[in-house]
């Protein structure tokens, strides 16, 4: 049976946080962390460092959100994978063809995602469809990008819509989503030993989590469909909207079955393996529940 992964939300929340018999405490509660994807703690927040040292004992990353929800740093255990030396050196090597083959799959199955969330047959569809195979080693003609145009057109059809991640309306569950996939992508990317700054088409000197923010990239369009799902005035204070894009992680993600949140930790290693020259192409799993 697979983990129901839960994201403790603490953005809101005033107080103190601390640990009691191994578990976090929260308002009295007490929280395990054995099935917790991240914790998101807010300007108000309090802990101590027994709190830190129980959420890297589960690698269970921080992110300290703005009043937003955005968050604006992360707090992330040191990992203990037997390999890590071998990968973070392979990673600094790693060929740029094989870092352009690579991220040309993160896109393909990224436009494949968001095509899956347009209705079949419909013209918009049909011409993201064609722009999959138009994505070449390294995607030079940035497919990604007017990909992206036709798509959110798309999925909000009818709306005054325009994304933006300081944006307003939709905007706000889409980037709350997307911290929660974030902070799920870091905490796998930990796991398996890789080095979070080393990316592939994300290379921001400042960027700590690079390589977060290219493995996020197929998992996007699981957010995107849910937020579509949602009432056009959602609003993450909501108890319910956080409900429902915190539960994407224990979405399918595709027909084989595996979670949104089990998928994100398999590419991860998938990567892994493939900086380290055992295979000779990296998979990349696409979303494609929303035809389901």
């Amino acid at each position: 049976m697979s983990t129901r992964w839960r994201v403790i939300d603490l953005v809101e929340f005033s107080g103190e946080i601390e640990v009691r018999r191994g578990r976090l405490v929260v308002n009295g509660s007490e929280q395990p962390l054995s099935d917790v994807a991240c914790i998101l703690t807010g300007s108000a927040t309090k802990w101590n460092g027994s709190v830190v040292a129980l959420a890297a004992k589960y690698d269970v990353p921080i992110l300290s959100c703005d009043w937003r929800g955005v968050p604006i740093a992360t707090l992330s255990s040191w990992s203990d994978n037997s390999r890590i030396g071998a990968r973070h050196q392979a990673q600094a090597s790693l060929s740029v063809p094989r870092q352009k083959n690579a991220w040309m799959r993160i896109v393909r199955a990224k436009v494949k995602g968001q095509a899956h969330n347009l209705p079949t047959g419909s013209q918009k569809r049909q011409k993201i469809e064609s722009l999959v195979h138009e994505v070449r080693s390294g995607d030079p003609a940035n497919i990604e990008a007017s990909a992206a145009r036709t798509y959110w057109s798309g999925l909000f059809e009818g709306e005054s819509f325009s994304r933006d991640k300081d944006g307003t309306g939709r905007n706000y569950p889409l980037n709350y989503g997307y911290a929660v996939l974030r902070g799920s992508v870091i905490r796998a990317i930990t796991i398996a030993g890789l080095a979070p700054a080393l990316g592939l088409w994300h290379k921001n000197r400042s960027n700590a989590f690079a390589l977060a923010d290219d493995l996020i990239e197929p998992f996007r369009p699981a957010i995107d469909w849910t937020v579509k799902s949602l009432p056009a005035d959602a609003v993450v204070t909501d108890a319910a909207t956080k409900v429902a894009l915190v539960g994407v992680l224990s979405l399918p993600m595709g027909r084989t079955g595996e979670t949104v949140m089990t998928s994100i930790t398999q590419l991860a290693q998938r990567y892994a393996n493939y900086v380290e020259g055992e295979s000779d192409s990296l998979d990349v799993p696409t979303w494609d529940m929303a035809d389901g």
